[in-house]
């Protein structure tokens, strides 16, 4: 049975005890859904920051035991974002998917370390692709031997400091062969309007994650914190942990309609 794929967690693993937290959370309102598959998702260094005085996290292996604790305590796949060929054979050791960043999906050497760990590959449509680009990418990903590739659409830049989403993505990319998820967080932001933060608006997150849905995504990525407002990145975009559950369950709603309607 073809399952919801709900990818979510905190942007950073801004330490264990966070982790466990948000990671015990999903765990518990996506049990409620059997058609659901969640990833958890954290990331293990942000190597792209707008400011070298940003937080990039406790140090990838610090980072790394805390995921390898998370899966094992919950039973749960964990996935974290890599930045430089040479980290995915670590990555792999822990992560069950690896997940290419957006600035870097064209990257023949990224998608190459990727696709040899054996691990699943979830790669970001960049912000400077149009979705039939994305053929290219998981073209690469196929001739480098990946078995399962997700593709995300993360929204276009549009001018400066905007971001918007083509729905149409979701058909034109799912001609690929492969599930497409929709970046329902990152897709808000309004990058360098910040200063040295990414600014964003999460209030528009809803209207955003239903119409991708109703446009035929096969699931979401979003981050989300149990105080959003202090969170060391992604503040303005991250969703409420409290929030998740009910979220979730519309999501769920909308996404059976669509299944059933043959979208």
């Amino acid at each position: 049975m073809e399952k919801f794929l709900l990818i979510a967690g905190p942007c950073l693993l801004e330490g264990r005890d966070l982790g466990e937290r948000v990671a015990r959370t999903l765990v518990e309102v996506c049990g409620k859904h059997k058609d659901l598959r969640l990833i958890f998702k954290a990331s293990v260094d942000k190597a792209n920051r707008s400011s070298f005085r940003s937080a990039r996290g406790i140090g990838i292996a610090a980072a790394l035991e805390a995921l390898d604790h998370i899966k094992k305590t919950f039973s749960v796949e964990v996935t974290s974002d890599f930045h430089e060929p040479a980290q995915a054979e670590s990555l792999a050791e822990v992560c069950d998917v690896l997940q290419v960043p957006a600035f870097l999906c064209r990257q023949t050497d990224m998608l190459a370390a990727a696709a040899a760990t054996g691990r699943a590959v979830s790669v970001k449509k960049g912000q400077f692709l149009s979705p039939w680009d994305m053929a290219n990418v998981v073209g690469k990903l196929r001739q480098f031997g990946a078995k399962e590739i997700i593709q995300i659409e993360r929204g276009t830049s549009f001018g400066y400091g905007n971001l918007v989403v083509d729905m149409r993505s979701f058909p034109i990319m799912a001609k690929n062969g492969c599930r497409t998820v929709f970046d329902a967080t990152h897709s808000l932001q309004m990058p360098g309007l910040g200063g040295e933060t990414t600014a964003g608006d999460r209030s528009w997150y809803d209207t955003l994650a239903h119409a991708a849905i109703g446009a035929g995504a096969d699931g979401l990525f979003l981050e989300t914190h149990p105080n959003p407002a202090k969170a060391l990145c992604d503040s303005a975009t991250q969703l409420p942990l409290d929030s998740i559950g009910e979220r979730l369950e519309r999501h769920m709603q909308l996404w059976r309609t669509a299944k059933a309607i043959g979208n």
